[in-house]
């Protein structure tokens, strides 16, 4: 049977993080128009800083080559995030993921339906030969999901095999990818997606 948890990778090494916000609705139809809601912010990775609010990195998906476009998302797009701080050398600044999978079962008569989508940090497009351009490596890999169980639809964010990207990096990334990934192991990352996962679901 489908299910969206089937669609998050087994965690082997590093960090796991599960950061999930839900809300229960009156009827099985307005929870149904509330997931297609969230379906359709999920999908519109540009705007996500507009959902977390204004202290939320920025997102943008992008073209094979890097530059900026504003469509919904698909497999196999690319998005930049802006993290606040210095950004990464190899990234011209930014962390770089690529969409790896996305999967998608909706039905209103149905007691559950969800959206999952899965990315993993890759090198930057603009110099695809280098190292990859994220605090971790690309082991990692984040799998975001909006689902609807009845009358509760929850929007989550479930990390995997999160460790530090020091490889190949040069010194200053190797700093810097170090400390931020100890930084989000400490928990400094969790509002961003917390406010992310809620506002997804703002109605």
């Amino acid at each position: 049977m489908s299910s969206a948890k089937n669609n998050i990778p087994a965690q082997v090494e590093g960090q796991q993080t599960d950061i999930s916000h839900f809300v229960n609705v009156a009827s099985r139809e307005d929870a149904h128009h509330l997931f297609l809601v969230a379906k359709g912010r999920l999908k519109d990775i540009s705007q996500w800083h507009i959902y977390a609010g204004p202290l939320s990195a920025k997102f943008a998906i992008t073209d094979a080559r890097g530059n900026d476009v504003y469509k919904f998302a698909q497999p196999g797009d690319l998005f930049s995030i802006d993290l606040p701080g210095p950004g990464p050398l190899a990234g011209d600044g930014f962390e770089w993921v690529r969409i790896e999978a996305m999967d998608e079962v909706t039905n209103k008569e149905a007691d559950n339906e969800y959206i999952t989508m899965k990315v993993r940090p890759i090198a930057n497009p603009k110099h695809p030969d280098k190292a990859v351009a994220h605090f971790y490596d690309h082991s990692a890999t984040s799998t975001f999901v909006v689902e609807r169980n009845l009358n509760r639809v929850s929007a989550s964010v479930h990390g995997r095999n999160e460790t530090a990207n020091t490889s190949d990096t040069g010194l200053f990334d190797t700093v810097r990818n170090t400390i931020i990934a100890l930084s989000a192991r400490e928990g400094l990352s969790l509002p961003q997606w917390k406010a992310l996962m809620k506002g997804l679901l703002e109605e």
